[in-house]
């Protein structure tokens, strides 16, 4: 990804920064919003992965719809081009003024994940004579075998309706003049790469898909969430996107007559969007030595947050290869990116990519010991 001439011309750049190839971004929309039409599917975008508006912009354009967890996401979505009429909104703590906002912006559905919340979306909507569309969001007590951190789909987690609390909530429908029920919606976690674990959702979808019907509930639509995983370790590998989809074709019951749809975010913009830092110091330990460079955990939380990979790359060095820590500048003992990494011999001022950032990279960044944010240059600008 990172030829010579494109490090040269990064180098002039004050670091830290964002760097996004949007010519990769392109490939994996258009890919990947293909691979579903081919199966008679829809692709929402997770905003919640990269919120730049370049990005979006990118990314409305190839006709997706949008999906959500916060008003602001809602407003900055319709204002990058995605239709309010493919914009959902989900999240497990919707705010009245969230609600409102969405109602009057007119989007598709909202995805309830309680009973509480139905009663007051009810509520809201009749004072502003309105009528919602809604999907419930079930937890169908799925393991994603991922990270235990941003697993969502199991007993445990704050998301979603339980199966058994299913006959007590669809039973306020008839109780409720504002609510139009539209659908169900799953999501089970991120960064799922056993696509084998797709097939126990598709098994559970299938189970409710009658349970609904038998009650004269057919949902006009089901969104099967998204969590497809990249490879942290392989950046340059595009995601299985039609492997993905194939589950989903050859595993949910021919019966179905639902529209389909997914929400993909991080599969879609993690692999164009790296982190661009340089080296300040390499500083021998007892033990390690370690890379100091000027990006820290305010630019890139995951490593510190989830202890998660990035595979980190020496962009001007071809010397023999050696061993880091490689930490950043925060005064956080967690503001490290990765032991023992082997990269080539690193001096002071090399510059380093911290690669696969296009997802929860720029979203996540905060200002913690006063820090700037890090700008975001674009492949189409250099």
């Amino acid at each position: 990804m990172f030829t010579k001439e494109l490090t040269d011309r990064l180098r002039r750049n004050e670091t830290p920064f964002y760097y996004y190839d949007l010519d990769l971004l392109r490939e994996t929309i258009s890919v990947a919003s293909g691979e579903a039409a081919n199966r008679g599917f829809k692709v929402h975008y997770a905003v919640k992965a990269n919120f730049n508006p370049v990005i979006m912009k990118i990314i409305s354009g190839y006709g997706l719809g949008a999906d959500c967890v916060s008003g602001n996401e809602i407003e900055h979505a319709i204002s990058c081009g995605f239709p309010a009429a493919e914009t959902v909104f989900a999240g497990v703590g919707k705010s009245d003024r969230e609600i409102e906002t969405a109602l009057r912006l007119g989007i598709k559905c909202f995805n309830v994940e309680s009973s509480a919340e139905l009663v007051v979306i009810n509520e809201i909507a009749g004072r502003m004579g309105k009528q919602a569309t809604i999907a419930l969001r079930i937890n169908p007590n799925v393991e994603a075998h991922t990270i235990r951190n941003i697993t969502t789909g199991t007993d445990e987690n704050k998301f979603g309706i339980r199966i058994p609390e299913l006959e007590k909530v669809t039973a306020l429908f008839t109780e409720m003049e504002n609510i139009v029920f539209g659908g169900m919606h799953f999501h089970i976690g991120s960064q799922i790469t056993d696509l084998h674990v797709y097939r126990n959702l598709c098994s559970r979808v299938n189970e409710l898909w009658e349970w609904f019907t038998d009650r004269g509930l057919e949902p006009a639509d089901i969104n099967v969430g998204g969590g497809l995983g990249i490879s942290y370790e392989e950046p340059d590998r595009f995601p299985p996107f039609a492997d993905y989809f194939d589950v989903f074709r050859e595993h949910l019951d021919s019966k179905i007559r639902s529209t389909i749809s997914f929400e993909l975010g991080r599969s879609l913009t993690a692999g164009c969007g790296s982190l661009i830092s340089r080296v300040l110091f390499v500083k021998p330990g007892a033990v390690e030595t370690f890379l100091i460079l000027d990006a820290g955990m305010t630019d890139l939380l995951r490593p510190a947050l989830y202890n998660a990979y990035h595979r980190i790359e020496n962009l001007t060095s071809k010397l023999p290869v050696k061993k880091y820590t490689v930490a950043g500048p925060i005064c956080e003992t967690t503001d490290t990116f990765g032991k023992f990494i082997a990269l080539p011999e690193t001096r002071r001022g090399d510059l380093v990519a911290i690669r696969s950032a296009g997802a929860y990279g720029e979203v996540m960044a905060m200002r913690y010991n006063m820090r700037s944010l890090p700008p975001s240059i674009f492949s189409d600008d250099i």
